[in-house]
């Protein structure tokens, strides 16, 4: 039996793959807001937006999981500490209680190449789902104020 408790996630939809963020980091949900471009921001960060008055970095789902530009309808706003990033993703399917026996750890040819964004692999229904890592989207070198 698994001790671990069940988890609430919200499901998005990123390009044809399926992640889950969990819920407890998601502040809400808008839809693709204008992005001003940042020179010298690796190629996941589309830039900045103003989100309830103050700027905040967007990530783009596709690129930070090795896929090539798409479309975002959606950012998911998240709250991780007193920062604030949004994620832009395709779709915004709900929220779902993701059961720990449904999901397992990377395996290790997978770990260096997810880049400390996926958490965790498992399947919801019948399909692979990701699970994010909303902590670590934005890596804390890039937070850190140049002196």
């Amino acid at each position: 039996m698994d001790n671990r408790s069940t988890e609430l996630s919200l499901i998005c939809r990123v390009q044809s793959r399926l992640c889950a963020l969990p819920l407890r980091h998601v502040v809400e949900i808008l839809r693709a807001l204008p992005v001003e471009p940042v020179a010298g921001a690796p190629r996941f960060v589309r830039g900045l937006t103003m989100l309830r008055g103050a700027p905040v970095p967007v990530i783009d789902a596709a690129r930070l999981l090795g896929d090539d530009d798409a479309p975002a309808q959606r950012y998911v706003s998240l709250a991780i500490g007193e920062r604030r990033i949004a994620l832009a993703v395709g779709e915004v399917l709900g929220v779902r209680a993701v059961p720990p026996d449904s999901v397992q750890a990377l395996p290790p040819l997978l770990q260096e190449a997810a880049a400390d964004s996926v958490a965790a692999i498992g399947r919801l229904d019948a399909e692979l789902l990701l699970v994010l890592t909303s902590t670590r989207l934005l890596p804390d070198t890039l937070w850190a104020v140049p002196s």
